[in-house]
């Protein structure tokens, strides 16, 4: 789940991460409002998606008087913003977040993900921190610090202050640093986080170290133990069929394909999606029904595979184990009868009841293509998307 900007400075000062005073706003008149509230002579204009890359993008404008707020309010709200993680068809602006100018000497760098390989939390900070860091960091990896940080101690104060002092902050600046960079990691630990950003974290004219952005994403998985955050969730950023499969305990993601994929297991799905790529084709979406696929779930499953125009066939793709074949069969005829398929169903079945789960699927009069394994799956799919069948 990825939350706002301003959601996440509110969630980083709760662990004493100095942020620029700012108001979130929905309206021109709010923006206005906003800046006369903030009082100063420059204030900047930043429109609040989901994606990074909103400068480049012409999303953030500085603002130097209450006209130029109106005016770049007005241009910035309603827009379709595109940037590199938006796609081309680029994400519309509904909300903007009004904040105070702030006198900035150095931009820099710092970034929290989980480390599989070493099974902790990378603290990564960078000197070179701003809109180019992507492009730092595939031109001169060695511009990046890295500190693996152990979960049974948390970032150390020697680990703080040594990052500290690698990114420039002068000497007297480096305990408040400190406390920046451990209350970052106390926000990601705390929080269930996947991701925790600051770009750019500055240095301002006086030594202080401050959070001009602020970047969050949760892992879902864990929001159940935090209310607060699944309160933040803005519906108007997500892609409305993950939405609708989020309400029926589906694992849904749209892709860019033509082949539907109804797959038991996210390794099955990742190796179902490889197998149609490595036939000529592409997947359209992740499609995970978990361990117990009813009727009613694969009936909403087609629904949303069925909502993509460039929809061209469907694979099913079952390993019964905790799911029993001749269930999932049931459940596939029951629910091609309610959606009424339009385009070509291949079902490739194996597992627990795997003859009498082909055997319901030869007797529901269905024009259901019927594979053997993954590879004839997928190259009966490829060809009916193709129109080859």
């Amino acid at each position: 789940m990825k939350i706002h900007e301003y959601q996440a400075k509110e969630v980083l000062r709760k662990f004493g991460v100095p942020t620029p005073r700012s108001v979130a706003c929905f309206s021109v008149d709010e923006a206005v409002q906003a800046a006369k509230s903030l009082g100063g002579k420059v204030w900047v204009v930043k429109a609040q998606i989901h994606a990074g890359g909103r400068g480049k993008g012409g999303g953030v404008k500085l603002a130097r008087s209450l006209d130029e707020v109106r005016a770049l309010a007005g241009q910035i709200l309603g827009m379709q913003l595109v940037t590199h993680q938006t796609g081309p068809q680029g994400q519309k602006v509904r909300r903007l977040l009004i904040e105070e100018g702030a006198d900035i000497r150095k931009e820099l760098y710092v970034g929290l993900v989980v480390d599989r390989q070493s099974q902790r939390v990378c603290l990564m900070a960078s000197s070179a921190g701003g809109m180019d860091i992507e492009e730092v960091a595939a031109s001169h990896p060695e511009k990046i610090e890295r500190v693996f940080v152990d979960p049974a101690t948390g970032l150390k104060d020697a680990e703080a202050d040594e990052v500290a002092r690698k990114l420039g902050v002068p000497e007297a600046g480096v305990a408040q640093a400190r406390a920046v960079l451990q209350g970052l990691y106390r926000a990601f630990w705390e929080s269930d986080a996947s991701l925790a950003e600051i770009n750019p974290m500055i240095l301002t004219g006086d030594g202080r170290v401050v959070a001009l952005d602020a970047k969050m994403n949760f892992d879902d998985n864990a929001l159940f133990r935090h209310p607060e955050i699944v309160a933040m969730r803005d519906l108007d950023e997500e892609d409305p069929a993950e939405v609708e499969a989020s309400k029926h305990d589906l694992n849904y993601i749209q892709l860019d394909g033509n082949i539907g994929c109804l797959v038991n297991g996210a390794g099955l799905a990742m190796a179902t999606m490889d197998v149609i790529k490595l036939y000529g084709d592409s997947p359209a979406n992740f499609l995970d029904v978990g361990g117990g696929a009813s009727t009613e779930k694969v009936t909403e499953a087609f629904k949303i595979m069925l909502r993509n125009p460039g929809l061209k066939a469907i694979l099913v793709n079952i390993f019964g184990g905790i799911m029993k074949c001749d269930v999932i069969a049931t459940a596939l005829v029951a629910a091609a009868k309610v959606v009424s398929l339009r385009v070509p169903l291949v079902v490739r079945l194996e597992g627990t009841n795997v003859e009498l789960g082909k055997k319901i699927l030869a007797d529901s009069g269905l024009p259901i293509i019927s594979a053997a394994n993954m590879a004839d799956a997928a190259e009966k799919v490829v060809a009916a998307a193709q129109g080859k069948r």
